[in-house]
């Protein structure tokens, strides 16, 4: 049965009505309702700390609301835990996957719903159902393939697979090409609406307006643990979203001046990076970034972004064997024996890819978090000791410059959401001057507000005579901020592009290793025993 003719059934899939959530004495949902029609799939659009997680743990059975009623198919349930929802037909695919990584596919897939104590009648039962649900809905994948074989693309439709085995008639999807190639998300969109044509219901969990547009028939918004509106998607507009979601008009476009580059900043010439395993995870990376510029690295998660950085910012991985040369404003910067607070003294800045895990301690307070890495600036000193009253003052004004919420320095840095604790660490590094500032995936998890405000800042970087080097996973991020585009592949530079001379289908072919402009019908690409996580096309 086609999208169209389901949205004429009277009896929603999904009616959620005055759902009503509070931790402590934070209102995560406030009487929220919410009526999805069978056969579609609707986008839920929301900033960080808006209660979108909440609601769809409620309806997986994660938490029990505090009031509130949950109608599926038109008949009231009750989910008090994750098998209950499983058993009512809700599905769920995490933006991490719950993947044993050392099981087979057909394992993970029938993990928790063998049909009985012995194993091997339920693995061919199972073998034969995997099969007819990947053939009919596109979700091609070797069963007996060990999950770490896999790409990040193929990991996914195992999910899939998963929810449809255990007869999932809803399934919720959260942020779910954040790790994709543009040619593995275009299939997973061909995937939604093959099981939306065939009568499935599919909630969509994304920050990205494109992907709203491009996949869902409707879509609702929540701001500030209320759901405020809820739109047919062919009758609403990217920038309505937008303003929907924040509460005022938000610039969509990052707009910025042509680069006016000047004198090299940074020169890296051969490097090389084996990790303490053995695995060679940087090839002779060739690159050069100069003053007022902003270089992206463009790339799937793996392909040795985060290595790269690393050790640019001083502390590579334990056990790594480096070669190759860093030059920084003409002088030689060591591959080993550096630390991360030498590279702060010579002019690197560095947020890194992990805000929580290398940016953060997050049991520690807004103004202690704003001065790590620069507490021995001759400011933060007072003899032999640390200032502690110049440390709050210095963050007390970057928490207004970059209006951190709440303005708060007393707050440990857990206290405040991601977009939040993200202007934090931006700042921090920012309002140091750098001459080169590494910054990974700088609005991972962040809201539009965040972003919007998050791009301004580093564009102003550059138009003061500074360098940048952008890594992040988003293309389009990758697009709209950078000068010069690089793109990663398995250690390798497989290519360089500018932003107007190129396409999104041109960078993602080089993503998957295939670089379009090669006469060599296997461009630059290594053979795919190497780095099997990242096959040729996987996904594709």
């Amino acid at each position: 049965m086609s999208g169209a003719a389901q949205q004429e059934d009277p009896a929603p899939a999904i009616e959620l009505r005055g759902i009503s959530k509070a931790f402590g004495t934070v209102q995560a949902n406030r009487g929220i309702d919410l009526t999805v029609p069978r056969g579609t799939i609707h986008g839920i659009i929301g900033e960080n700390g808006a209660g979108k997680s909440t609601l769809m743990s409620i309806l997986y059975g994660f938490y029990r609301p505090d009031a509130g009623q949950i109608l599926i198919g038109g008949q009231p349930v009750t989910i008090p835990d994750s098998q209950s929802a499983i058993r009512a037909g809700i599905g769920m695919v995490f933006q991490h996957f719950k993947l044993v990584r050392n099981f087979t596919v057909l394992e993970n897939v029938i993990l928790g719903a063998e049909d009985g104590a012995r194993l091997r009648p339920s693995l061919a039962r199972a073998r034969r159902e995997l099969q007819r649900l990947a053939a009919e809905y596109e979700l091609l994948v070797d069963p007996d393939t060990l999950i770490e074989d896999l790409s990040v693309g193929h990991q996914q439709r195992v999910e899939i697979l998963k929810a449809l085995y255990r007869q999932a008639d809803i399934l919720i999807l959260d942020e779910p090409t954040g790790v994709l190639t543009p040619a593995e998300a275009d299939h997973l969109f061909r995937i939604l609406r093959g099981l939306r044509d065939e009568g499935k219901t599919i909630i969509l969990i994304t920050h990205k307006l494109r992907e709203i547009m491009e996949i869902t028939d409707n879509v609702s918004v929540m701001r500030r643990s209320r759901m405020v509106a809820s739109r047919a998607t062919a009758e609403t507009s990217t920038a309505e979203l937008a303003e929907l979601m924040v509460g005022r008009k938000v610039l969509l476009r990052v707009d910025k001046a042509p680069a006016r580059p000047g004198a090299p900043v940074l020169g890296v010439r051969g490097l090389r990076m084996t990790d303490a395993t053995g695995v060679e995870r940087l090839r002779g990376i060739d690159l050069e970034i100069r003053a007022g510029e902003i270089l992206g690295i463009a790339g799937v998660a793996g392909n040795g972004q985060t290595q790269l950085l690393e050790i640019l910012g001083g502390y590579p991985e334990p056990g790594a064997r480096l070669s190759g040369e860093l030059v920084l404003n003409g002088q030689a910067l060591p591959l080993t024996g550096s630390d991360g607070r030498a590279r702060r003294r010579a002019g690197i800045g560095h947020v890194p890819e992990d805000r929580q895990a290398e940016g953060l301690i997050m049991d520690f307070t807004a103004w202690e978090n704003a001065a790590f890495g620069y507490h021995d600036a001759p400011e933060f000193r007072r003899g032999w000791f640390l200032d502690n009253a110049a440390m709050r003052a210095d963050a007390a004004a970057k928490i207004e410059h970059f209006d951190v919420r709440p303005p708060d320095p007393e707050l440990p840095a857990k206290s405040f959401s991601g977009g939040n604790q993200q202007k934090i660490v931006v700042a921090r590094e920012v309002e140091r001057n750098p001459d080169l500032l590494l910054i990974g995936q700088p609005t991972r998890g962040v809201d539009i507000g965040a972003i919007e405000f998050i791009h301004k800042r580093i564009v102003a970087l550059r138009d003061a005579g500074k360098a940048v080097l952008l890594v992040s996973v988003e293309l389009d991020e990758i697009m709209a901020l950078s000068d010069r585009i690089a793109v990663m592949f398995d250690g390798r530079i497989m290519g360089e592009r500018r932003p107007d001379q190129t396409t999104s289908g041109d960078l993602g072919s080089l993503m998957a290793g295939v670089d379009p402009a090669s006469t060599d019908p296997q461009g630059a690409m290594p053979p795919a025993a190497a780095h099997p996580g990242h096959a040729p096309g996987a996904g594709a």
